[in-house]
């Protein structure tokens, strides 16, 4: 039975992680919840091996010792004798979340890790909540760090702020483009462009996809931001930098990933889901999601040329700053 479950342990699924706890101790986690649940399976039966025992002779009235040949059962591999079957087990962990985010971790089992590279190599976005706070501003982008400068906030209005995001989303879609090394006069960038596959062929400064409010009530208020190849820090500076356009501060009090790549919030296993049964049944469900995600994104690119299409501006190397704006462009 052990080993039939470990034959299923080979793929790709998501926790959620909840705040507070770093990702080596939840992946940790999860492999003392597996190995727990392989080796709790009742164990087979055991070999029967022939022994020679020392015992009366039947049908004689006198005490004369035989030996007879007697089958019994050989322990030797039984886990009182040799310990558990299974001590470890190869568990990857995917695109990381710090210890004060929370949100989809994907982790993969077995063969499950090298799709975890391919994942990467896939530079699918991932979707996040950003809450933040107006009216001070810390040493680390935190609302619990050490506060640096307090400032008032009653200018700001929902208006101002979906104005600075509108530039933001401008300026990182024009940085998208760049970094994807496409010919912008070609058909295959076009077709790209409809499949939604421009992205970047090689590593990037944090590029944001899509970003809006979805909450404003100062001095709180609530993003939705898709990007990739980014940072929880970064996100958290993003807010910052938000704040400085809206000629105020501001601080992140919560980073919360609800997306990565194909995984969303509903695939996602809640810590009391993390058990052998609950994993096997989320990577067999993921399986087929995953193998077509992955053939779509890494499959041969179109043959695109890495020149700059003429009248194209390559001076600028990409957003100059989280934001990508130039101070006083949110005014």
């Amino acid at each position: 039975m052990g080993s039939a479950g470990l034959s299923r342990l080979h793929g790709l699924f998501a926790v959620y992680k909840p705040p507070g706890l770093k990702w080596k101790h939840l992946r940790d986690t999860v492999e003392l919840q597996l190995l727990k649940g392989l080796n709790a399976r009742k164990p087979p039966a055991p070999k029967q091996r022939v022994r020679f025992l020392l015992g009366p002779m039947e049908g004689s009235e006198e005490k004369e010792l035989t030996l007879t040949a007697t089958s019994v059962p050989s322990f030797i591999n039984h886990p009182l004798v040799c310990g558990p079957a299974f001590t470890h087990l190869k568990v990857g962990v995917g695109h990381r979340l710090d210890a004060q985010s929370s949100g989809v971790l994907v982790l993969g089992v077995g063969h499950g890790c090298r799709l975890l590279t391919d994942m990467y190599n896939a530079h699918l976005t991932k979707d996040y909540t950003v809450r933040g706070l107006l009216g001070k501003a810390t040493d680390d982008f935190r609302e619990d760090g050490r506060l640096v400068e307090k400032t008032t906030y009653d200018h700001v209005t929902r208006e101002k702020l979906d104005r600075i995001l509108a530039v933001i989303q401008g300026s990182h879609q024009k940085a998208l483009v760049m970094y994807s090394n496409l010919d912008l006069k070609t058909q295959e960038a076009y077709e790209m462009a409809v499949r939604g596959l421009i992205r970047p062929m090689n590593k990037s400064p944090m590029l944001i996809t899509g970003i809006r409010c979805l909450y404003f009530a100062p001095p709180e208020f609530l993003l939705e931001v898709q990007c990739m190849h980014e940072t929880q820090k970064e996100l958290r500076k993003l807010v910052h930098e938000i704040g400085l356009e809206l000629k105020t501060t501001a601080v992140c009090s919560q980073v919360r990933r609800t997306r990565d790549g194909f995984f969303t919030l509903d695939s996602a296993l809640l810590r009391t889901q993390w058990d052998l049964t609950n994993i096997q049944d989320a990577i067999r469900a993921a399986a087929p999601q995953v193998a077509a995600e992955l053939e779509k994104s890494l499959s041969p690119g179109l043959d695109t040329k890495q020149l700059p299409s003429p009248g194209w501006s390559w001076d600028s190397q990409g957003p100059s700053s989280t934001l990508g704006l130039e101070r006083g462009a949110g005014q």
